[in-house]
């Protein structure tokens, strides 16, 4: 079947299509960021997918088909959907405490968090521990002692404050607790590779490190110390539930395409729609302390984000996550959409924002 027919099955308009794919390029074109892929599923059918310009500027490597990239915190969901699974088969409920099932996290005072508080980033404990360096995150006993040892900032439920790290690393223990196995094995087996996801790793095979774009720092990066380790062969065969993923924009508009049809593709299930409509249903709006903006959270996702192109006015009902600097994902189920834009260019927001927004907004343009 041709592009086009493929386009006119799904309903989407061939010459808006085409004006999608010339923004795609023109964005390298002026300098925002060296190379980027950018995937789109309509109505459960990859209608678009394009990969363009450089995986190293320095060497002069261009991207390929198979060129995977940095996630940051586009990642998250994929940790969130583990718990969500198990939620589903009645292991857990969101208002159990974490040291239910993890006794020791009860330490300083962490007792009366529960999993809803890590999943909408109120559990009290935003901040990294200074011990817990790039360097030791594959040490995931070491990951687990320092979680333990944390001391919280705020009371749990109380304040929304975004966990850009612990919140991957406490939900990945709360999986092995309930389940036993590790949550790179848990995802693995019950999302990724039932999905046919063999282009996505949150913890790469080292094998396959010749594939990964790196990252390169904009001339506005405002977070230079988000740059160098994440290049390191070591921090993308770590597991990292919340910042480590490593995927094709391919397979991550896959992974949304599940969940905005009611979590089945092609004849997979990986969760029912009532659970989808669980997860994706809002939780809590607030002014969020650690990004000092305005947010709505799920259970693991944020709604209705601009990086979507979506607001409580238009495109309201999308759900995803975006990744700091440089990426998002998301699902709009009332349009039948699923979207991975994934660059390689670390800006700040003043300016990622809008090269994010833009590209989501041409594709919902696009739909007829």
């Amino acid at each position: 079947m041709t592009t086009t027919a493929i386009l006119d099955e799904v309903g989407m308009n061939p010459t808006a299509v085409q004006e999608v794919e010339t923004l795609f390029r023109q964005q390298i074109a002026r300098g925002l960021h060296p190379g980027a892929g950018l995937a789109v599923y309509r109505h459960g059918r990859l209608a678009l997918d394009l990969w363009d310009g450089l995986a190293d500027d320095a060497a002069g490597t261009p991207v390929a088909a198979d060129t995977m990239f940095i996630l940051y915190s586009s990642t998250k969901p994929l940790a969130a959907v583990c718990l969500h699974i198990l939620w589903e088969r009645g292991r857990l409920a969101w208002d159990d405490r974490v040291a239910d099932y993890w006794p020791e996290f009860a330490r300083h005072g962490k007792d009366s968090v529960t999993i809803r508080h890590v999943l909408t980033h109120r559990g009290g404990f935003p901040e990294t521990p200074p011990e817990l360096s790039w360097e030791r995150w594959q040490d995931w006993d070491y990951v687990v002692a320092c979680m333990e040892d944390i001391i919280p900032d705020y009371p749990a439920g109380q304040i929304m404050a975004y966990h850009p790290r612990n919140f991957g690393w406490v939900i990945g223990e709360v999986v092995r607790r309930v389940d036993g196995r590790h949550i790179g094995a848990f995802l693995r087996e019950e999302v990724l590779d039932p999905l046919g996801l063999r282009d996505g790793y949150v913890g790469l095979p080292p094998e396959l490190e010749r594939r990964v774009s790196r990252i390169h720092a904009m001339e506005d990066c405002d977070r230079p110390g988000m740059i160098r380790p994440y290049n390191r062969p070591e921090v993308h065969q770590a597991v990292h539930p919340a910042g480590g993923g490593i995927f094709t924009a391919r397979d991550l508009a896959r992974f949304y395409a599940m969940m905005g049809n009611g979590g089945a593709l092609d004849g997979v299930r990986i969760l029912q729609p009532e659970t989808v409509a669980e997860v994706t249903r809002l939780q809590v709006e607030a002014n969020d302390f650690s990004l000092g903006a305005r947010m709505r959270r799920s259970l693991g996702l944020v709604l209705d984000d601009n990086r979507m192109g979506a607001s409580l006015s238009d495109g309201a009902g999308t759900f995803g996550h975006g990744g700091a600097g440089t990426s998002v994902g998301w699902a709009d189920p009332s349009l039948g959409l699923a979207v991975a834009y994934i660059t390689n260019g670390f800006r700040a927001s003043a300016t990622n924002n809008p090269r994010l927004a833009a590209i989501s907004r041409a594709v919902r343009a696009a739909c007829q």
